[in-house]
């Protein structure tokens, strides 16, 4: 695997991004980093992204070269640790308006759209977009689809989706371009559960039917 290439972002936080594709491997790797970065002195906030890691620092008192330093001396003691996660099972009404859809684009009929879905060992890259939203890296490629070229003005809660190569699941409403295969009752975002996100980097998901209804 390549450098990761650091760099700053503004006065106040620091950058370490490698080149795509995403791959497991990269985030294995970003993941420990941001453990050992949490550590480092004058570190407010560590944010992991896709193949990218943010460190945001005080500026009156860290030094920026030794910051840096840090961070490129961790990604090659990172070593893309192999530890899982917690394994967490989503149970699906595969009655999504996008099914049929994808099931064309595929070229899959769709009820093998679901058992490839189903049989999918996937694994939490990272969170973004909104509190609770997981990518999940493992699709089929078979699967992958294209996002919707009109994305849709309101998603519901628990929609569970296809975008690009990555599937996830919604936790609240909101607008958003993926594919609907289906919906899910589990609730994946909640304030008063500690920790309230239900999936965290690195943890296993497994989706199963309930159900299918095209």
């Amino acid at each position: 695997m390549t450098r990761p290439r650091i760099h700053p972002l503004g006065d106040t936080a620091l950058v370490c991004e490698s080149a795509p594709p995403a791959t497991l491997d990269c985030q294995r790797r970003i993941w420990a980093l941001a453990e050992s970065a949490r550590l480092m002195p004058h570190v407010v906030e560590v944010v992991p992204g896709m193949n990218n890691l943010t460190i945001v620092f005080d500026p009156l008192h860290a030094d920026y070269d030794a910051l840096a330093a840090q961070l490129e001396a961790g990604w090659d003691a990172a070593a893309a640790s192999d530890e899982g996660g917690a394994e967490i099972e989503i149970p699906v009404h595969y009655d999504g308006p996008d099914l049929a859809d994808v099931a064309k684009h595929t070229g899959l009929r769709i009820d093998e759209v679901v058992k490839r879905h189903t049989q999918g060992k996937y694994i939490v890259f990272f969170l973004g977009f909104q509190p609770g939203f997981a990518y999940l890296g493992g699709l089929d490629e078979s699967l992958h689809t294209p996002r919707r070229a009109e994305p849709r003005l309101e998603v519901p809660a628990g929609a569970v989706d296809i975008g690009g190569a990555q599937t996830g699941i919604y936790p609240a409403a909101s607008p958003g371009g993926w594919q609907l295969l289906g919906r899910t009752e589990v609730k994946l975002f909640d304030p008063s559960r500690n920790p309230p996100t239900l999936m965290q980097p690195g943890d296993r998901v497994r989706f199963t039917a309930v159900e299918v209804r095209a």
